[in-house]
């Protein structure tokens, strides 16, 4: 008996919202995206693609075309803001794939984007642009579009980013993104630009994830673009205008905050051009991503957006998108529909939680102020054998393994069995009907 084929209408082309339509094109349905910008495209800098994503871009044939436009890191180096002391080191190549089997790699945020466009494309996923959805009717399912009336589909996903329209829509209330304290300033920087001072040569010449640790904030920097860009991202105290959420910064107030930390930081800093500054939000956890009528859910940042200090943001989305791609792979009748989504939140929801909560804690070892807990932070990372809990996330024995050894493919077999079995909560076993 040949698999049903459904239409799935996801709104919007972001990462989270691609990987989905990859996933579910894949799998043989359907496919529309229903993006607001008149054209794609992706600005931003530097992002990072762990084990936990890599090993689905390969599942899906894409790896090859991504390593092509990535670097990847030897190491991941927590320094002291200090001094730029070592404190600890967790190796990636190879242990990346010598463990996890795939590697942990940088990419332009554009070029990322930009695979997956092509790829949804070469899957028969029809992009629809200038289409902004004003109002969603959940059971039906279907959207209403701005000067362009109503689109219908069997299954509408939101995947429509932080400042989520499906958001909203689901919870029935204005629900704006909310703020975490913290801003960002993203820079790129010239690695030959880098190499005209003597000690920045060694950050411009091998690939590593370096970060700094110090009171109220800290600095990621790595390699970009087969080693000729450099991205750094500073961390410091929100001081935006309650209005303003991105505002081009003032260099000179950027280096004041870091003028006590460690000098070849603060060379790398005296040749940065200009930035911009960027509030950094998340969401709270939501009671469910998705409608009663089984018909529709959320993605991405639209239910889970977290800061950024776990690299996983993006992972997370994609991930999202695997599990979506793999249930619909599964489905042998439309009665299973609302099942599938039931069984796709009971498998996310937890565990991007605990990557939300946990970025935020990350966040309280990183911008320790000078004292006894730091000098305590310090010792363990230098001293210690990694623990659970350990201050080096990623080489915290078992989140790290709970972290990068996650597989999409595996999750869905094994819940699909249950389901099929009979004992996966929630569901309303249509797996019986017709049998």
């Amino acid at each position: 008996m040949s698999k049903p084929n459904y239409h799935i209408a996801i709104v919007g082309a972001g990462l989270g919202g691609l990987a989905a339509a990859i996933g579910i094109a894949k799998a043989g349905h359907k496919v529309t995206i229903l993006e607001q910008a008149p054209q794609l495209g992706e600005i931003g800098a530097g992002i990072q693609i762990p084990p936990n994503s890599s090993r689905i871009l390969k599942r899906w044939g894409l790896l090859e075309k991504i390593e092509s436009y990535s670097v990847r890191p030897r190491d991941f180096i927590l320094r002291s803001y200090r001094d730029g002391k070592v404190l600890s080191k967790q190796n990636m190549v190879p242990f990346a794939e010598e463990v996890y089997g795939v590697p942990y790699l940088h990419i332009h945020r554009a070029d990322y984007h930009k695979t997956l466009v092509e790829a949804a494309e070469e899957a028969g996923v029809v992009m629809r642009l200038g289409s902004t959805v004003t109002k969603i009717d959940f059971e039906k399912p279907s959207v209403h579009l701005k000067d362009a009336g109503e689109f219908n589909a069997d299954i509408i996903l939101g995947a429509d980013g932080l400042k989520s329209i499906c958001r909203e829509a689901l919870v029935g209330h204005p629900d704006p993104p909310h703020f975490t304290g913290d801003l960002a300033y993203r820079i790129i920087v010239k690695a030959e630009d880098m190499k005209k001072h003597a000690d920045l040569v060694d950050l411009a010449e091998k690939p590593a994830i370096n970060y700094w640790m110090g009171p109220d904030g800290h600095a990621v920097c790595y390699l970009l673009k087969g080693g000729g860009l450099y991205n750094i991202v500073l961390i410091c105290p929100d001081n935006l205008p309650e209005m303003v959420n991105t505002a081009k910064a003032d260099l000179q107030e950027m280096r004041d905050f870091f003028d006590k930390w460690d000098p070849r930081l603060k060379t790398l800093l005296s040749i940065v051009q200009e930035t911009s500054k960027w509030r950094l939000q998340n969401s709270e956890e939501m009671h469910s991503w998705s409608h009663p009528s089984g018909k529709f859910a959320l993605l991405g940042d639209a239910c889970h957006a977290t800061l950024p200090y776990l690299a996983q943001g993006a992972a997370q989305a994609v991930e999202d998108g695997a599990i979506l791609g793999a249930l619909f792979l599964k489905i042998e009748k439309k009665t299973q529909l609302q099942d599938l989504l039931v069984i796709y939140e009971s498998l996310r929801k937890s565990r991007t939680t605990r990557v939300v909560k946990g970025s935020t804690a990350l966040r309280d070892i990183f911008h320790m102020h000078d004292g006894d807990r730091q000098r305590e932070r310090d010792r363990q990372l230098l001293e210690e054998e990694p623990f659970e809990g350990f201050p080096n996330r990623w080489k915290d024995p078992v989140f790290q393994k709970w972290l990068f050894g996650y597989d999409a493919q595996r999750e869905v077999e094994e819940a699909w069995a249950r389901y099929t079995g009979g004992t996966f909560p929630g569901t309303g076993g249509a797996f019986r009907a017709n049998l």
